[in-house]
């Protein structure tokens, strides 16, 4: 994963929705991404440090 790449949560982290999308903005050292996710209306709903374990790419 890398910077502008598209995610899903696998499962709830911080108060946000398991399968929730967001799009990488930060990548640290491969093992935890600042990451903004985003409502179905493609409003942000917050910016959170996430570890890798808990999201995947999208199939976009």
């Amino acid at each position: 994963m890398k910077e502008l790449d598209v995610v899903r949560l696998k499962s709830d982290f911080q108060g946000i929705t398991a399968g929730t999308e967001g799009t990488i903005v930060l990548e640290y050292d491969g093992t935890a991404f600042e990451v903004e996710f985003f409502d179905k209306d493609g409003e942000t709903i917050d910016v959170v440090t996430t570890p890798v374990d808990v999201i995947e790419l999208t199939s976009e």
